[in-house]
């Protein structure tokens, strides 16, 4: 049958077009005389044989962490919070090869031969910072038990196009190095504030023209602190990638000639987004995972 019935019934009246049915079904339309409009729409077609690099940035987060009482440096609540915000994305949305996560952004890259929305620029941005910020308000209350949301968070988006996979390589290469260099900077900031009892303008002031050096023997002679020893999350960031994981799940079954079921064990494989807390500056992660910079991943 050509159409849908129940469209056939919803004619818009005087307009000569089809009206949608709820179906699910996209209809052809006749032209109105308002088509037009459509000429004013920019083509944002993302460049071919390109990765396409999604970050996400939390917008005015200093404010919304002070406001939710955020542990300083990190607070490990928050970081896992963006996490499953990044693994839903990955998982509702196609051809996302690898992410990474600091602090409040997000990067997310998907493939060089991507067709997703014919490459439009404004549907890879819309589509992953809606997804992420509904998903940190829906899953708001798995992480921060006890804190109430006190307003909705919001966030930024930005695309750029890597043409070769060194370019893509270098460039989570640079989150990484920023990763370290604000998480070094925050944890001695914060123990001399928590624990030197310095002001923040007094922190900062001991802090400028400092080198890493410095930093790091201001943790280890005045708190004790051997920062190599600091949990990888903060100082790696969070890398995601596809993983084949064998799950065991429980099943009962019927054996033949036989009344009664049984439970038996089962293996599955699925594949799944993974955390992983790792280098990615060097060239081990790379040659460990060489599926994810793969042409025909």
């Amino acid at each position: 049958m050509l159409g849908c019935w129940r469209a056939a019934a919803a004619v818009c009246a005087g307009s000569g077009r089809w009206a949608g049915c709820g179906c699910g079904r996209r209809l052809s339309m006749a032209k109105s005389k308002f088509e037009y409009v459509r000429d004013f729409e920019t083509d944002d077609s993302c460049l071919p044989n390109c990765w396409i690099v999604v970050r996400l940035d939390g917008r005015n987060f200093h404010r919304f962490s002070e406001q939710h009482e955020f542990k300083k440096p990190n607070d490990d609540r928050a970081l896992h919070l963006m996490t499953k915000c990044a693994q839903t994305v990955m998982q509702e949305l196609e051809d996302i090869a690898i992410a990474y996560g600091q602090s409040d952004e997000y990067s997310f890259v998907f493939k060089k031969k991507s067709r997703w929305f014919k490459r439009r620029a404004s549907k890879f941005m819309t589509h992953v910072v809606s997804q992420f910020a509904s998903s940190y308000v829906f899953y708001w209350k798995d992480y921060f038990k006890d804190q109430q949301l006190l307003y909705p968070p919001g966030f930024d988006g930005r695309i750029v196009l890597y043409p070769s996979n060194q370019n893509l390589k270098d460039y989570l290469s640079w989150r990484q190095a920023d990763c370290h260099i604000n998480n070094l900077y925050n944890t001695v900031f914060w123990m001399l504030v928590q624990r030197s009892g310095l002001t923040p303008v007094q922190a900062q002031d001991r802090l400028q023209g400092t080198l890493a050096g410095d930093k790091n023997e201001i943790l280890f002679s005045e708190f004790n602190i051997n920062y190599n020893n600091e949990p990888l999350m903060y100082r790696k960031g969070t890398v995601l990638i596809w993983q084949k994981i064998n799950e065991v799940m429980t099943k009962k079954i019927k054996l033949p000639e036989e009344t009664e079921e049984k439970e038996v064990e089962v293996t599955r494989t699925r594949t799944k987004v993974v955390p992983l807390h790792c280098d990615i500056i060097g060239d081990q992660f790379w040659e460990e995972y060489p599926e994810i910079l793969a042409e025909d991943s």
